[in-house]
């Protein structure tokens, strides 16, 4: 395993890190949790998790796992500007991790996507969020106070420029880094940690590996090259993979062992390639599962993605309904859209889910 310096924090961090996004819910908290105590006999020490992830099951699971790990570890937990919008309310939300997680202090403390200005100046209001961070790194409940971010460059660039972060977790991959890579730039020229997240695009890369193959070189898999993108870059000091298998864990630590990182040749060979759609492809984080209506709205994302980033035919298309849940789901359908704007608002993508979804409808008219 590859262990690189999280900014100026003084912590190294194994250049895999464990998302905490991704559970297989169907399994018992504790099958889980042995997912956990895997990876970190592997080597891994980083493990992120947020309350809410895993239909709000995510950080029990963490806890159960914390109580009996091979080997010393760092933990990541995150809380928004909205929910927790007073200095009081931050501070009970740590308490509540804390209590959840088992442990005497969250190493890093993520205030919690960010995805315009206004979050992050609710976050630092006086009586806010920050304040109540920073009274809990006092008391010795965090060790550092850093930001998860859904923002272009130049807006990260001045949360980071403000100078109250440590660090920076950010949406950036092999298909999307020449429309991302300001962001990643400026915190590592300020000397600030950065962890990358949805580093498979969301799982887009390994269900079109041939699509995708131009990634890939030597005999390796375009989502073994997506993971080897972000491990050898050494802008990047943790890159959080969503593992459900130990095979998926096996997988990203060789592909730390082996990291070599792409030549500036390789790189101009994807850009040529990356059309500009990726940039506006949705990477399925499911925020937007919000709909008043009970539109599948983050399944209506990943079918359009089928069509008009990967190409799917017609027939393709019928069939990837079924795969998504959508036609048998007994949800509203697309057409049923009130533009009510829930979902666009959640969005971290900034993306034109009403537009889409009307032309999702007519699609499903024909």
């Amino acid at each position: 395993m590859i262990y690189k310096e999280y900014g100026k924090t003084g912590k190294k961090v194994s250049a895999v890190g464990f998302g905490g996004m991704r559970f297989d819910i169907s399994k018992s908290k504790e099958e889980n949790a042995e997912l956990l105590r895997y990876a970190n006999a592997k080597g891994i020490n980083y493990f992120d998790t947020a309350p809410y992830y895993c239909k709000d099951q995510s950080e029990d699971i963490f806890g159960i796992a914390f109580k009996n790990m091979p080997y010393e570890f760092y933990v990541s937990t995150k809380g928004t500007p909205k929910d927790f919008n007073t200095a009081k309310k931050a501070k009970e939300a740590v308490k509540k991790s804390l209590d959840r997680l088992g442990l005497p202090k969250i190493h890093f403390y993520h205030i919690w996507c960010l995805i315009k200005m206004e979050h992050y100046e609710l976050a630092m209001k006086p009586g806010g969020q920050y304040e109540g961070l920073l009274e809990c790194k006092e008391e010795g409940l965090i060790d550092h106070i850093v930001f998860s971010s859904h923002q272009p460059g130049l807006e990260i660039k001045h949360i980071l420029e403000d100078g109250k972060m440590e660090g920076v977790l950010l949406g950036i991959n092999i298909l999307n880094f020449p429309y991302r890579w300001d962001g990643v730039m400026a915190a590592y020229k300020r000397g600030y940690g950065v962890a990358a997240m949805n580093p498979l695009f969301g799982g887009a890369i390994p269900n079109h590996e041939k699509e995708l193959s131009f990634l890939a070189s030597g005999g390796e898999t375009p989502t073994e090259a997506a993971l080897r993108f972000l491990i050898s870059c050494p802008q990047i000091s943790v890159v959080l993979n969503g593992f459900t298998t130990h095979k998926h864990i096996d997988m990203a630590c060789r592909v730390a062992d082996e990291a070599l990182p792409f030549t500036d040749a390789d790189l101009e060979k994807i850009r040529k390639k990356i059309g500009d759609n990726m940039n506006s492809a949705c990477t399925g984080c499911g925020y937007c599962d919000n709909c008043p209506q009970n539109i599948p709205v983050p399944s209506y994302m990943q079918l359009y993605n089928e069509k008009q980033i990967f190409g799917s035919s017609d027939k393709e298309m019928k069939k990837k309904s079924y795969l998504w849940g959508i036609t048998e789901s007994h949800r509203a359908r697309a057409n049923e859209c009130i533009e009510c704007g829930q979902c666009e608002e959640a969005c971290t993508q900034h993306l034109p889910i009403i537009e889409r979804l009307k032309e999702i409808a007519s699609w499903e008219k024909k």
